[in-house]
This record gives C-alpha cells, structure tokens and sequence, in this order.
C-alpha cells in the first residue's frame, strides 16, 4: 500500500480503470460522500450565478472530475448512493453494455435547467467514459499543473461560468486554477473548491486574489471518506499536527473531513459568512 506525502493512501489505480466499477467498489466501503454534501451548495451558487449573471445556461469546469459525478449529481439530479448501486458490479458485464446504460440513464433524465460540463482531468480513461456517457459535455485531458494548456485546450477552458473541485487541490495547486483563469481572457468564473483540512489553501487564495478575486470559507466542514486503516490515519494526523491544526473530534474519530472555499471576483459583494442552502 503506498501513501503519498500528506499521508493519505494513494488511490491513483481507481482513476484509470476503463469504465467507473472499480471506481466505486473501492470508494464504498470508505463511505466516500463529499460530492453529495457539495451538491446543495453547488446548486446554490449555480442557481444565484444565473440569476445575478443572467446566464441561462451557466458553463461550470469540474477540476479533477474522474468519471463525470458531480455532472452526474447536477446535471441529473442522480445521488451516490445511486451510483453506488449502479456500479456494484452487477447487470451490465462490458465496458460497452454500461455505456449503453448510462446513455439511457442521460436521455431519460434531462436536467431542468440547462447545464454545460466541461471536465479537466489527466486520466484520459475517466475523461473518456464520462464524455461518452454523457456526463461531460466536453473534457479537457491536460496536466495544467505542468504545462500551459494548448490553444485548443484553451478554447475548450474558455467562456467558464463556475470552477469546483471535491478534493483536488493540495495535489492540484494555484498553478493549475490560474492557468484556467488566463484561458478566460479577462472573465473571472466563479469558484467554490472543497479541500481536505491538511492541504492549506493560502497559496491559492493569495493567487487568486491577485488575479482579483475575494475568497470567503465555510465554518462548517463535510466528511470525505473514512480512513483506509490506521496507518493513514496516523499519517494525516501527523500532517495535520505539523500544520497546528486541531484533529479532536474529526479526523481523530476516523474521518477525512474538507473544508469549502468560495471565490468571486471582488467586484461582487460576498457574504463574509455564507448560509448553508436548504437540506431536503
């Protein structure tokens, strides 16, 4: 089992599978939750994005989208414990027969208010499948934190309403999030990323408000996934001690918990302490 440098265990294999079954069998054993806790706050900021914007058809940039799931959750109202059940294994056998499904699943689950999902991820397989199931409407299959994005991957960045993220950044870094902000030529798109607690966000939010934007977070903080096993839980705890954060009550208890950030252009009057959107 290899573990990265917060101390996490590294996952990387379930990212790469051709459809998105191994994807889910390993996450569900974990509990991993965090896109159906952002997907109420997500709605909110969309919904407000369109009425303030007057956008119809906001264009939102998943960073990090793996297989298409917070499309999923947004464009078709879908929740993970659907999809859980839908990638368990059973019913559809081939790559294609599953595609096939979630074709179906698409069409017949039309969103009621428009939404464009572009995808930016560096697993050609997952940016793949999601396209091809209709999740993503388009993808972006680059390493921004490597390399500037070609001119056609610029255009496909270009005319972005909102950025959000469930977990990428602290390997995905301010490099990756102004590289996106450039390919907007002057626009700046709204943002809202949740980050795992260890990965501090400073560098970002310093980046981010020299290209203009204010950023704000929420006192409240939403489970990611339980631990793998103690060895990553003394790993994380070891990370979060060096960086003084307080792990009593959270990830002492077993759970890797995010945090949620939220950036406007400044020239947009930000709440200083946003509301938590209606539970249903």
């Amino acid at each position: 089992m290899r573990f990265d440098a917060s101390g996490k265990i590294s996952l990387d294999h379930i990212y790469t599978a051709p459809d998105p079954r191994t994807y889910f069998q390993v996450l569900r054993p974990l509990g991993y939750c965090v896109p159906q806790l952002a997907k109420p706050w997500f709605d909110k900021l969309i919904k407000e994005y369109r009425e303030t914007e007057q956008v119809g058809v906001p264009k939102v940039l998943d960073i990090g989208c793996s297989y298409g799931i917070n499309a999923a959750l947004l464009k078709y109202d879908a929740t993970m414990d659907e999809l859980y059940t839908r990638y368990d294994g059973s019913g559809a056998r081939t790559r294609a027969e599953l595609l096939e499904r979630d074709r179906e699943f698409s069409r017949s689950r039309s969103p009621a208010h428009g939404l464009r999902f572009t995808g930016l991820d560096a697993s050609t397989e997952a940016l793949a499948y999601a396209r091809e199931a209709g999740f993503l409407d388009d993808t972006v299959d680059a390493d921004l934190e490597a390399n500037d994005p070609t001119p056609a991957q610029r255009d496909l960045l270009a005319g972005t309403d909102l950025v959000i993220s469930t977990g990428c950044i602290g390997y995905v870094t301010e490099r990756t999030l102004t590289r996106v902000v450039h390919a907007q030529e002057g626009r700046l798109p709204w943002m809202a990323h949740f980050v795992l607690r260890m990965f501090p966000f400073a560098p970002v939010e310093e980046a981010l408000a020299e290209l203009g934007y204010r950023t704000t977070r929420v006192d409240e903080v939403f489970r990611q996934r339980r631990f793998a096993g103690p060895q990553e839980q003394r790993g994380v705890l070891d990370s979060l001690s060096a960086a003084g954060i307080d792990a009593s009550g959270l990830e002492a208890d077993g759970w890797l918990y995010a945090q949620l950030h939220l950036s406007r252009p400044q020239r947009r009057q930000t709440p200083s302490t946003p509301t938590a959107p209606p539970t249903d």
